[in-house]
C-alpha cells in the first residue's frame, strides 16, 4: 500500500510516523519526505486507509492521508525512461566497480539480438576496453566496440566529493557519425539539377551520371580545376541506392601522408604521438554503407596508393597500429585534374590502381568547351551575387558578355564565377560594361589596354615582367610546382625556379 501523508512542516513528525508504524509491525519498505507531505510504501496486510488515519490522525500536524498509485522517485523513474526510450543510440551507466545500473531501451534492444542482460552484469563482459579507461575524470571520446558492434562512446564521468564513483556511457553508431559527418560538410540539396548548362558535353554527362549512379562500380572524374567535379560525385551519391547513407569526401593533395593515411583508415589507441587516447575511426568505417570521394587523388603518395589498392581487392583494411582487421562496404568515386597516362608513363600513379578506379568515367569538359553554356551561367552567377550584395537588376552589357564568352577561362567554372561576383560587388547598381571586365579579367597585366608597350625598357625586363605576371595569375588555380608546370608544359624545376626568382612563394 502507497500512501501520501499531508502534515505540517514540523521538525521530528516523520520519525512519529514510522515510530507508529513500527509499534504496530509494519514493514516499511520506502519512505519519502517533501515538505508537507511524507510519502510511504507500506507492505502489511493489515494496512488499509481507514486504518492508517485512525492510526496517524492523533499526530499533532496531520492533515490528511491519500492512497497514491506509486512513489515520487518511481513516477521520476518513468519519465527518465520515457526520455531515454526516445533517444535511439543506447545509453549506459555503470558503478566504479562496472556494475550496469541502468541502460535504455536502444541498449537493451541490442544486448537482446544477443540473448543478455545488461542490468545488474559487469560492463567489461561485453565491451573491448578496461574499466580503467572508462572511469577518467573528465569527459572523452573514444572508439569501442560493444558486443561485438563499432561505437563512438562519448563518456561522461559521475564525480562525488571530486571522486569518480560511475560513468554514463553515450554510444553512437560509426554509420549514425558518418551522416552527421556528411551533413557537416557543405553539399547541395540537389547536385544534378545545379549543373548548369545545355550544351550538347553537359547533357552527356549527365545523362552519364544518372546510368552510373545506379551501379555499385568505381567511378573515376576527370576534369580541369574548377569544372565541377566534387559537384558530380554529390549527384552520383544522390541518385544511387546509398543516397541515405554517409557520403564523405576528403581532398587527398591538402593533407599530408601522414595524416592522409589516418584520416582515411583511422588509428588504434597509442598509436602515435598525439594521437588520442581511444583512437580513431577512419572514414572508411564512417562512410560505411555510403560513398567517399577522393579528390585529386593523383597527388596520394606510392605507399597510399599502395594501400588503396589492398583494399580495393576486398575491401578489408587495417587500421594505424592495429593489427585487427575490418570490412567496409563503401562506394569508390575519385577524381582528378592531372593525366593519368603522363603520370603512369613517369612512374608517380600504379597502373593497376588506375584500372581499379577506372571501372566507370566521366570526363568533365572544360568551360572553353562549351562555350554555349557561358551566357546560362553568368545569368545563374549574376543572381547569386546580386542577392549577396543586396544589387537589384544588375546586368551586363552585350559586349561585355561577348567579352566573356571569348576569354578562355582556365580556371573554368570556378573562376566564372568569382568573377562575376567581383564585377557585381565592384559595380555601382549600373549595367557592368566591357572596360570593367577587362579591369577585373586582365587588370594591370593587360598592358596593351593601358597603352604600356611604348614603354618597355627592353626585351629581357618585358619577358621577366610577363613570366612573373602569367605565373602570378596562374599559381592559386595551379597551386603546386607539379600542377603548374603541367598546365605550362614546362619542367617541375624550371616553375620552382621562376617561383622563387619572382618571390611568388
Amino acid at each position: 500500500m502507497k500512501i501520501c501523508i499531508e502534515s505540517a512542516d514540523r521538525v521530528g513528525i516523520s520519525q512519529e510516523i514510522l515510530a507508529t508504524f513500527a509499534s504496530h509491525d509494519w514493514n516499511v519498505k520506502s519512505i519519502e519526505v517533501q515538505s508537507q507531505n511524507t510519502f510511504v510504501h507500506i507492505d502489511a496486510s493489515e494496512a488499509n486507509l481507514d486504518r492508517v488515519e485512525q492510526l496517524l490522525m492523533p499526530i499533532n500536524g496531520i492533515n490528511n492521508c491519500v492512497v497514491i498509485n506509486e512513489m515520487p522517485s518511481e513516477t521520476r523513474e518513468k519519465h527518465v525512461q520515457a526520455l531515454l526510450a526516445k533517444i535511439s543510440d543506447p545509453i549506459i551507466d555503470i558503478s566504479d566497480s562496472g556494475m550496469i545500473l541502468a541502460c535504455n531501451q536502444a541498449a537493451k534492444g541490442i544486448a537482446k539480438k544477443h540473448q543478455v542482460d545488461l542490468v545488474h552484469s559487469n560492463i567489461a563482459d561485453f565491451i573491448d576496453t578496461s574499466l580503467a579507461v572508462l572511469l577518467q575524470s573528465h569527459e572523452f571520446s573514444m572508439t569501442v566496440s560493444f558486443l561485438g558492434e563499432p561505437f563512438i562512446a562519448d563518456i561522461n564521468p559521475v564525480l562525488s566529493a571530486d571522486n569518480v564513483t560511475g560513468a554514463v556511457i553515450y554510444l553512437k553508431s560509426v554509420e549514425k557519425v558518418g551522416r552527421q559527418l556528411s551533413l557537416v560538410q557543405a553539399s547541395k540539396d540537389n547536385a544534378l539539377q545545379a549543373m548548369i548548362g545545355e550544351s550538347e558535353q553537359i547533357r552527356l554527362v549527365k545523362s552519364q551520371i544518372v546510368r552510373f549512379a545506379r551501379l555499385e562500380l568505381p567511378v573515376l572524374v576527370v576534369g580541369k580545376t574548377g569544372t565541377g567535379k566534387e559537384l558530380v560525385a554529390q549527384a552520383l551519391h544522390q541518385l544511387g541506392p546509398r543516397k541515405d547513407k554517409p557520403f564523405l569526401t576528403i581532398n587527398c593533395a591538402a593533407i599530408p601522408e601522414q595524416l592522409l593515411e589516418s584520416e582515411l583508415f583511422g588509428y588504434t589507441a597509442g598509436a602515435f604521438t598525439g594521437a588520442s587516447k581511444g583512437g580513431k575511426p577512419g572514414l572508411f568505417e564512417l562512410a560505411n554503407g555510403g560513398t567517399l570521394f577522393l579528390d585529386e587523388i593523383a597527388e596520394m603518395s606510392s605507399y597510399l596508393q599502395a594501400k588503396l589498392l589492398r583494399f580495393l581487392q576486398d575491401f578489408r583494411y587495417r587500421k594505424v597500429g592495429g593489427t585487427k582487421e575490418y570490412k567496409a562496404d563503401v562506394k569508390i568515386i575519385s577524381a582528378s585534374h592531372q593525366d593519368f597516362e603522363e603520370l603512369i608513363a613517369q612512374g608517380q600513379f600504379r597502373e593497376d590502381l588506375f584500372y581499379r578506379l577506372n571501372v566507370l568515367k566521366i570526363e568533365l569538359p572544360s568551360l572553353a568547351q562549351r562555350k554555349t553554356d557561358i551566357d546560362l551561367l553568368v545569368n545563374y552567377f549574376l543572381q547569386l551575387a546580386s542577392q549577396q550584395v543586396n544589387q537589384v537588376n544588375v546586368d551586363i552589357v552585350p559586349a561585355g558578355r561577348e567579352q566573356l564568352r571569348c576569354f578562355p577561362w582556365p580556371g573554368n567554372i570556378r573562376q566564372l564565377e568569382n568573377t562575376i561576383f567581383r564585377l557585381v560587388a565592384l559595380s555601382d547598381g549600373e549595367d557592368i560594361d566591357v572596360s570593367h571586365i577587362q579591369q577585373v579579367l586582365f587588370g594591370k597585366q593587360d598592358l596593351a589596354v593601358h597603352g604600356e608597350l611604348l614603354h618597355v625598357q627592353d626585351w629581357a625586363t618585358a619577358q621577366a615582367e610577363f613570366e612573373k605576371n602569367l605565373l602570378k595569375e596562374l599559381y592559386p588555380h595551379y597551386p603546386t610546382t607539379r600542377k603548374l608546370a603541367t598546365r605550362l608544359n614546362v619542367s617541375h624545376n624550371k616553375i620552382a625556379m621562376k617561383l622563387r626568382a619572382y618571390k611568388l612563394v
